[in-house]
């Protein structure tokens, strides 16, 4: 590997970042105008099924599983790999061009909702659910969610864009960052070892650390499971399998999903209960 010496003030280099090279620049603000739609429903989520993705749509599938109907939702596909986090309306919703980004139309004045742990905060605060009342268990909640806020970027952004994205694989970041996720596959064992849930019981908390480091030892992310041996993490192992089983974490995987070979779990945009029945992208192949 060539050693690199830093210049004395960086520029942008579109040809050398990678796999996302085409998303990624140095400043914020929209590209292109572009009003979000609005559905039927006061709450409005536009996402992709990424790990921050799923957040959301598992939280409002748990809360209509437990029968909060002010929990229906439309889901808007924002295709990152296109841009879309980048239109003028987006950007409105969420300053930062990240998804997920919620709207709550139901007050008199519309709340946007951004970053996915303050979104799965919000419905879990509005519809008084996945969240403890009591108070020792909601700040051992709250300490593993942000846990996982700050931790994840070193799985995302670390680990997986080294191992997975990055144009040429180098050893050094790739130790760096696998030492890190299997440290914090550690701490994620040691206190599920146990613990049946991390606060006492099934809450956000579970449902944002599943989201990355779930999927990761089911095998779901970077193709990394034999790499990280994440079998032998199986307190984590034993939760992420109980977790994946539940019907509303199946759901909110589907939506706003557009890769995997199965077609069955690919339902684009969500607009009514029913559109898992009949808007699977399998079923509308076969229309």
């Amino acid at each position: 590997m060539t050693e690199y010496t830093p210049p004395k003030v960086w520029t942008h280099d579109a040809e050398s970042g990678g796999k996302f090279a085409s998303i990624n620049r140095p400043v914020a603000g929209p590209t292109h105008d572009k009003d979000l739609e609005i559905g039927k429903h006061p709450l409005q989520l536009y996402s992709l099924a990424t790990p921050n993705g799923v957040k959301a749509t598992i939280v409002l599938e748990e809360l209509l599983e437990l029968g909060h109907s002010g929990a229906e939702y439309d889901a808007w596909l924002i295709n990152i790999g296109e841009g879309d986090q980048f239109g003028s309306g987006f950007v409105d919703v969420n300053p930062n061009s990240k998804i997920p980004a919620l709207m709550d139309h139901s007050g008199d004045t519309p709340q946007r909702v951004f970053e996915s742990g303050s979104i799965m905060m919000y419905l879990a605060e509005k519809f008084g659910a996945l969240i403890p009342t009591d108070p020792a268990r909601k700040i051992e909640m709250m300490s593993w969610l942000f846990w996982q806020m700050g931790s994840a970027p070193y799985l995302g952004g670390g680990f997986g864009h080294f191992y997975a994205y990055a144009p040429e694989k180098y050893e050094y970041p790739i130790n760096r960052f696998t030492m890190e996720t299997k440290r914090q596959l550690d701490v994620l064992d040691r206190h599920l070892a146990d613990n049946e849930w991390f606060a006492g019981e099934y809450s956000i908390a579970d449902i944002a650390i599943w989201a990355w480091y779930g999927q990761l030892v089911l095998g779901r992310l970077y193709d990394a499971a034999e790499f990280l041996d994440v079998a032998s993490y199986e307190n984590v192992m034993r939760w992420a399998k109980t977790i994946d089983a539940r019907p509303a974490v199946t759901r909110g995987r589907m939506v706003n999903r557009t890769f995997g070979d199965d077609l069955s779990m690919q339902l684009h945009e969500r607009h009514d209960a029913s559109d898992f029945d009949t808007k699977t992208q399998d079923k509308i192949a076969n229309d």
